[in-house]
């Protein structure tokens, strides 16, 4: 899967920060869907980030945002309410269809279900809405405030603690709390609703589901989360969530019809041992298909690429990197070693061959090119754990045994053909 950077305008000029989280190559993109993290939180809280790679690995692209003030997005938070929450929704509703596709799916986690809740008449294209432990009116977050309302009703504003964090509160987000005290917007809403909560949950009962679901016009469905917690912490349950709602979107989204629309995906036959590459869209943007597993590879934008994908040098030293870490694991697990942790950073540059006095052999310099350079990857390796000196030393030798280092080093043969033919590509032939 991919994640693509987007950011966007809210109403009052602040820059917001989104990921939209994209099917992986072979997997075709049945629609579009927006998800709104809990108060205060931000897009990458686990039960968003989890919750959207598993809809984007069943064919459904979802943007999560941060709001106002918020992650990485702009603006002051103290300045929001939960209105502009909801125009922070709308808008990102808007750039999702400018650059990709409408959403067709409202997805909200706590307060950002009672938003999405508010938000979706302003959204033709939205069919779905979809709450995840969420209060039956924004109302409910008032009693996070009632230990300072003495202070905001005298100052206009207090300092309030949210989970493990401080965030100053205006009176005028209280005020605003009463345009949505009753359930209308819901009433109203027009879409297929579904509405998971758990029993169990401390921070918003059970009791504002059934709120939401009296409220709500058919088609609208329940699912109970069963014990799992409010910021649905266990990665089961963030997987449940994913499976049974596109299961249940399905219905009314016509997820069958689209997938069949698509085509069965351009995901190639891979045997065991091979890998395949593909063109995608985009000037460099490339399909990495191995027996079971799929990713991308692009250029960063500035040289013209998409930067949907690490580039052909990134994957070059992601190979170095993860065998050179596994090999020195294997190793001090052998020996029993006290290595707690091992990271390995790598960088790749082309250099001057006299710039490299104490590093190159004669070997080295003889394969210097034209201009007296020669290809220079380093790599910084940081062990972690109560190893002697000696230890440390050995472990750095052992690196260099790693297989990708040795076929680095030894000069392979290197053979290409044309498909379909059985004897190697002639280095005479021009190309036109």
């Amino acid at each position: 899967m991919a994640r693509i950077k987007l950011e966007f305008q809210n109403t009052q000029g602040h820059t917001l920060s989104g990921l939209l989280e994209t099917p992986p190559p072979g997997v075709p993109t049945l629609r579009h869907a927006l998800f709104a993290h809990c108060f205060t939180c931000g897009k990458d809280i686990a039960a968003a980030s989890r919750i959207s790679r598993a809809l984007a690995a069943r064919g459904i692209a979802v943007l999560r945002f941060d709001f106002t003030g918020l992650g990485n997005s702009d603006g002051d938070f103290a300045n929001t309410s939960f209105t502009s929450n909801v125009q922070d929704l709308i808008a990102a509703a808007q750039a999702l269809e400018a650059e990709h596709a409408a959403p067709a799916m409202l997805i909200g986690h706590s307060l950002g279900g009672a938003a999405v809740l508010a938000a979706a008449h302003e959204l033709p294209s939205v069919e779905v809405v979809v709450t995840i432990a969420a209060p039956g009116s924004p109302k409910h977050i008032e009693h996070l405030f009632s230990g300072v309302r003495g202070e905001m009703e005298s100052t206009g504003e207090a300092e309030v603690q949210v989970g493990h964090r401080r965030f100053r509160i205006k009176r005028e987000f209280l005020d605003d709390l009463e345009h949505y005290a009753d359930a209308e917007h819901i009433k109203r809403l027009k879409r297929a609703l579904l509405v998971f909560h758990s029993p169990a949950d401390e921070i918003v009962p059970i009791g504002e589901a059934a709120k939401i679901y009296q409220a709500a016009k058919h088609p609208k469905s329940f699912i109970s989360l069963d014990d799992a917690d409010h910021l649905l912490t266990d990665r089961e349950d963030s997987e449940y969530v994913a499976e049974t709602l596109v299961a249940w979107a399905s219905r009314y989204l016509n997820l069958r019809r689209h997938a069949a629309e698509a085509g069965p995906g351009t995901a190639p036959h891979v045997g065991a041992g091979e890998v395949v590459v593909t063109e995608r869209e985009g000037r460099f943007l490339r399909g990495l298909y191995t027996e079971h597993h799929q990713l991308f590879a692009d250029e960063p934008k500035a040289v013209g690429g998409k930067d949907l994908g690490p580039s052909p040098y990134d994957l070059l030293l992601m190979a170095l990197g993860a065998c050179t870490s596994m090999t020195i694991r294997m190793y001090a697990d052998h020996k029993g070693l006290p290595l707690d942790d091992v990271d390995v950073r790598l960088k790749h540059e082309r250099i001057h061959v006299d710039d490299c006095e104490a590093d190159c052999d004669d070997e080295i310099r003889a394969g210097a090119d034209k201009q007296g350079r020669i290809e220079r990857i380093e790599r910084n390796i940081d062990l972690t754990g109560d190893l002697t000196a000696a230890q440390r030393a050995r472990l750095l030798q052992i690196a260099d045994r790693c297989p990708v280092h040795r076929t680095m080093e030894g000069n392979p043969l290197m053979v290409a053909r044309l498909a379909g033919q059985g004897g190697p590509s002639s280095g005479s032939d021009s190309a036109d």
